[in-house]
């Protein structure tokens, strides 16, 4: 889990991070016509959404991400 946070205040609701999002992540809230995250669960920390953003009101932190496990067999 990495993606931290979409801040509403700076949010326009452009839509430009929901589809940046190749693992549809972040979905549009209806009723406010805001970003939200839905699975954070499943962010993989492409950046895509936070790169992407023209008001830089997304969060991503690397302190969520979880290291690489390999295993040779």
């Amino acid at each position: 889990m990495a993606i931290e946070r979409i801040d509403p205040k700076l949010c326009n609701g452009c839509g430009i991070c929901v589809n940046s999002c190749m693992l549809d992540v972040i979905r549009m809230d209806e009723e406010n016509e805001k970003a939200t995250i839905r699975y954070p669960e499943d962010c993989m920390m492409c950046y895509f959404c936070e790169q992407d953003c023209p008001e830089d009101a997304i969060t991503i932190s690397e302190a969520k991400n979880s290291p690489l496990v390999v295993s040779w067999g």
